[in-house]
């Protein structure tokens, strides 16, 4: 049982909210970022990569980059690009991509669940990239980037939010360049708030799907503050944190698949020899066949079914298939990423630790093969696609206790930061 609140959002106005609603932070490189905030000067991106604002030699962790980032968030709140609900509300957030649509529920979720476990995970974080967030966080006294939940089924609130969505005005309707669509309404009736709250309630557990490193953050800043505040009452602001709520039916992940810089001192033909002692390795078409062709599964670059891949190697793309005798029951060891890391990433290629060595790379299934293929003719020299992470998989790991290998799922279409703001008082 997971326990929500309303909260007073700090929000753009209306006129503004497409200049500045952004990707996440932790999905564009500087590079990509500074680009973004070129094009679009009010994005979000200023304050959620306010090393933007300097040159390459002031590194994304300085002091000053954080104390920017707040200097923004005040400036854009004087200029009257954002303001400040009167109210404590909820929300709902509709994302609509290609014919796919997803609702969540826009609230503050309790520190204490996640402490609990009526909050569950799925991934393991870093110490540097939780550092990054915990000092963006406390230093700016914001949490600017939501953490994206699921939840299983409730028809009832389900129809709740069909029901809102079908009587009420949004408040904000926009379409960013990559064709998302985003209807946000607001809940500012006390009757729909409390409806909400019990809704979520009836839920059982709620689970990350995406924003471990985010969530983790918002959680030691929280228990900084109660040792800050040893007579805290647990109504403080700071014992919460910003989340949008999803029906774990709607959502939708994608590949990530994987690039490799060698083949760990062995030929194309040794290496070959090494992955069919345990997958079955059937050749495919060479990149230059698949030219302007659009990808789809079981093309033979796309799996089209778990334990299958795509491999694409000197040039040539191959489907390699796992063979009986390595595939498994279990939550983590028979995910298609654990059988991909554990028989051939790590035995045959030598990657020990994908979170460390520096010879992989990940690469988002939104970004296509297209992708794979610009990194092997780049000079890599070998990459993975994968078949996706299913939800039914990502549920059954974290009721386990139990943790992925990291980047497992790709989340499509991404929340976008900006759009509400939790100050932590």
């Amino acid at each position: 049982m997971a326990e929500i609140r309303a909260f007073r959002a700090i929000r753009p106005v209306r006129e503004y909210v497409s200049r500045v609603a952004a990707r996440p932070y932790d999905v564009v490189s500087r590079e990509e970022a500074e680009e973004l905030v070129r094009k679009k000067p009010l994005s979000f991106l200023h304050v959620d990569r306010p090393e933007t604002w300097f040159d390459h030699s002031v590194a994304f962790d300085d002091p000053r980059v954080y104390v920017k980032a707040k200097e923004t968030i005040a400036d854009m709140r004087e200029k009257g690009i954002m303001l400040t609900e009167e109210n404590p509300c909820y929300y709902l957030y509709e994302l609509t991509l290609d014919g796919h649509v997803q609702t969540g529920i826009v609230a503050c979720a309790s520190v204490d669940d996640y402490l609990n476990g009526a909050i569950r995970k799925h991934e393991n974080t870093t110490v540097a990239k939780e550092q990054d967030r915990i000092n963006h966080i406390d230093v700016t006294n914001m949490q600017t980037g939501p953490i994206f939940l699921a939840f299983r089924d409730q028809i009832n609130l389900k129809l709740m939010i069909k029901r809102i969505k079908e009587q009420d005005r949004a408040l904000y309707d926009f379409t960013e360049d990559d064709g998302v669509r985003h209807r946000i309404f607001r809940i500012a009736d006390r009757e729909r708030i409390d409806q909400i709250t019990d809704g979520i309630r009836r839920v059982g557990p709620a689970y990350i799907a995406d924003g471990h490193h985010r969530c983790a953050s918002a959680v030691k800043v929280a228990l900084k503050r109660r040792e800050q505040h040893p007579g805290y009452t647990g109504d403080e602001e700071f014992n919460y944190f910003l989340s949008v709520f999803f029906p774990a039916d709607e959502l939708k992940i994608l590949r990530y698949d994987r690039v490799v810089k060698d083949l760990n001192g062995k030929t194309p033909e040794e290496f070959l020899e090494e992955v069919g002692q345990k997958f079955e390795v059937i050749p495919g078409r060479l990149i230059k066949e698949y030219d302007g062709r659009k990808e789809f599964p079981g093309d033979g670059r796309v799996p089209q079914k778990k334990a299958e891949f795509g491999m694409l190697l000197g040039g040539r793309w191959y489907t390699v298939r796992a063979k009986s005798e390595i595939r498994s029951s279990d939550p983590v060891d028979g995910l298609d990423v654990s059988i991909l890391q554990n028989h051939l990433l790590g035995p045959v290629l030598g990657i020990d630790d994908p979170r460390t060595n520096d010879r992989i790379r990940f690469v988002g299934g939104i970004r296509g093969v297209k992708e794979l293929e610009k990194c092997v003719m780049g000079g890599d020299a070998v990459a993975f696609s994968c078949y996706p992470t299913s939800m039914d998989e990502l549920l059954a790991v974290a009721d386990a206790g139990r943790l992925m290998p990291p980047k497992s799922t790709w989340f499509e279409p991404k929340l976008r930061s900006g759009i509400f703001l939790h100050d932590l008082g």
